[in-house]
């Protein structure tokens, strides 16, 4: 799986929400720690996990999440393989399809470009029509396999970004 490009300072700006009216993206809070990271492990495996503990690790915590009052639905994480990296994210099976990875991917882009960044790398990406359609995303000639060529994981991880 590839790596792709996203041009911070081109994103799309936040349009209409097609996000049902319980559903919040924000950051998450350290407090949620334990809670989240279960959620992320039970449904996405450890090396997701993993990943996003490491989200937890910086103030702001680098990572968001979509729920409905105190129902998880999605996570999104950046900066924690590598600085400049978009990942892992992932939404409940159940709740694809509406809008909420697309509102977790932009909401992290956005804090990444406040952040200071003028781009972002999304590495070992599964749905790259995903991300060219909400984002523009280009792949990077050559990336695969990439930073996480050799994990210890590397099952955990197959289904994408």
């Amino acid at each position: 799986m590839a790596d792709m490009l996203v041009r911070l300072y081109a994103l799309p700006e936040r349009g209409p929400s097609r996000l049902a009216p319980d559903v919040r993206i924000r950051r998450a809070l350290a407090a949620e720690r334990r809670v989240v990271i279960a959620w992320i492990e039970e449904r996405f495996g450890a090396g997701w996990a993993g990943e996003a503990e490491t989200a937890f690790s910086s103030t702001p915590a680098r990572i968001h999440i979509a729920h409905d009052r105190d129902r998880i639905l999605g996570f999104a994480c950046h900066d924690v393989t590598a600085l400049g990296f978009f990942g892992p994210t992932g939404v409940e099976a159940a709740m694809r399809g509406k809008g909420i990875g697309e509102a977790l991917l932009i909401e992290s882009l956005l804090s990444m470009r406040a952040a200071g960044y003028a781009y972002a790398i999304i590495g070992g990406v599964g749905p790259a029509t995903f991300y060219a359609r909400a984002v523009g995303a280009v792949e990077i000639a050559g990336s695969t396999p990439g930073i996480y060529a050799g994990m210890l994981f590397p099952g955990d991880l197959a289904s994408g970004t």
